[in-house]
């Protein structure tokens, strides 16, 4: 995994990217890939707030239907360019995560997951019973596909997934820049602890909204292209499993680093693809697997890597012991004279 790291690895995955629609066998495996890179955005923008910040948000599938939902009725109700409502889903969700983050994030652990799951919940029973805004359970149907640029359209599964990786490679362009920036280190600063945090004089209250608003945009401008993608949104968009879905690809690929909820997005759909003839019972494959994960490999595949590989480099640059640097053995390693001995008594070292 050492070559994913660095740019040489950024540009592999994006060489990858590029070229497999060259690997892909039809149509069917260009909309599984390229749905899955709209659910990675939101799982990159999930873990902002839940890997680097500390806070596990529950209603993420929630804001991500709101993005939907705003292309939805502002392209079909209110004949707005596709574009346009795709920059209002980002703006909306924003603004709302921005209220509820006020209001949530002045709460901490457990109180703040279950004031989230409220609030999701809430955000699927308004879509689902407001139907003169939301059309029902009935959904929104016949969303236009995005509007052409510069002369190339997006009516084919090849252009829609090749605008799916665009937007993920700019969304992890644009994360990879938030979490090496000084405000990545104040979110991992709260995430490690508030009070040492707010000794440090972090404002804890400001910068948790932040990141909480940040990490919604993502789910909406996703929740926004997943509307234009399929062209047809209900009020499952919104469910919570959605958000256990991602919270489980950031747990299989590591909490709190670039790489891992990336790889989860992006494999672990495929498993449920090749599983599809379990139909419900699938789970009793995937739930044994979490489980095994979360016991054996708690910080994920790439996190448990990482730190693997930091021990070993501790290892490697440890300054000597005292007694290692005055040439004097240590206990319960031979002496010289031991050495000398063994030697004599093996008969020494042969060419």
């Amino acid at each position: 995994m050492a070559y994913l790291e660095g740019k040489w690895g950024w540009t592999l995955l994006f060489a990858a990217g590029l070229t497999f629609p060259l690997m892909a066998g039809n149509d069917y495996h260009l909309t599984v890939m390229g749905t899955a890179y709209i659910f990675a955005i939101a799982t990159i923008g999930l873990n902002l707030i839940t890997g680097y910040t500390g806070q596990f948000n529950l209603a993420h599938s929630g804001f991500m239907a709101v993005g939907a939902y705003t292309v939805g009725i502002l392209t079909v109700d209110h004949q707005v360019p596709f574009w346009v409502a795709f920059a209002l889903s980002g703006v909306v969700t924003t603004v709302l995560g921005f209220f509820i983050g006020i209001l949530s994030l002045r709460l901490k652990g457990h109180y703040f997951s279950i004031f989230t799951l409220c609030v999701g919940y809430i955000m699927f029973l308004v879509i689902e019973k407001w139907e003169s805004l939301t059309h029902g359970t009935v959904g929104i149907i016949g969303i236009p596909a995005p509007s052409p640029i510069g002369g190339i359209t997006f009516d084919t599964p090849l252009a829609l997934y090749y605008l799916a990786f665009f937007w993920l490679v700019v969304g992890m362009w644009a994360m990879r820049r938030i979490v090496n920036s000084l405000l990545g280190r104040t979110f991992m600063a709260i995430r490690n602890s508030d009070e040492l945090a707010e000794s440090l004089g972090i404002n804890l209250m400001r910068n948790k909204v932040l990141a909480f608003m940040l990490s919604v945009f993502y789910a909406g401008l996703a929740g926004g292209l997943y509307a234009g993608y399929v062209r047809f949104i209900g009020p499952g968009v919104a469910g919570v499993e959605h958000t256990f879905d991602m919270t489980m690809y950031m747990l299989i690929g590591g909490l709190g680093t670039l790489l891992g909820p990336l790889l989860g997005a992006l494999a672990m759909p495929w498993l449920t693809q090749y599983l599809q003839f379990l139909q419900e019972y699938r789970f009793l494959v995937f739930g044994p697997i979490l489980v095994l994960l979360v016991i054996f490999v708690p910080h994920g595949i790439v996190g448990t890597y990482l730190g693997w590989r930091a021990r070993r480099a501790a290892q490697r640059t440890a300054p000597q012991r005292p007694e290692q640097a005055a040439g004097r053995p240590q206990t319960g390693t031979p002496t010289a004279t031991t050495a000398a001995a063994t030697a004599t008594a093996t008969g020494g070292d042969r060419a």
